[in-house]
């Protein structure tokens, strides 16, 4: 499976972006896209994933409310909402497919994820 992000750039604090992660040669077991992010000073961490088959979301504490993750199965693309962007939220995105480890469900946790887009980059100040 083959994954490729962009919709990334610099904003200002409160400001919108909308991130796209285009998804091809889907692989079966894997079940979820995720969204990633990491900045120089923090690890990995899992933002929010959506369960392709059923469109169920998954949403770290740090952007609910915040951020949505809205798929169009006829583009093959899961985009990422975010919305009320704050400094913290500067860092490289990544979209990711899981290993397809579990049924109903996604999880936030990067060593659940097998196949990786390259990133873009979102700055907000």
């Amino acid at each position: 499976v083959q994954l490729v992000e962009s919709g990334g750039g610099s904003v200002q604090t409160g400001g919108s972006l909308r991130l796209s992660c285009t998804v091809s040669g889907y692989d079966y077991p894997s079940n979820c896209i995720g969204w990633f992010r990491q900045s120089p000073t923090k690890e990995r961490e899992g933002v929010a994933a959506v369960y392709y088959r059923t469109g169920s979301t998954f949403y770290d504490d740090t952007v609910k409310g915040r951020f949505t993750i809205p798929q169009d199965n006829v583009e093959n693309t899961v985009y990422l909402q975010m919305n009320s962007l704050e400094p913290d939220d500067t860092a490289m995105y990544y979209c990711a497919a899981d290993k397809g480890y579990y049924y109903g469900h996604c999880t936030l946790t990067s060593g659940d994820f097998g196949h990786w887009g390259q990133g873009t980059q979102v700055t907000v100040s």
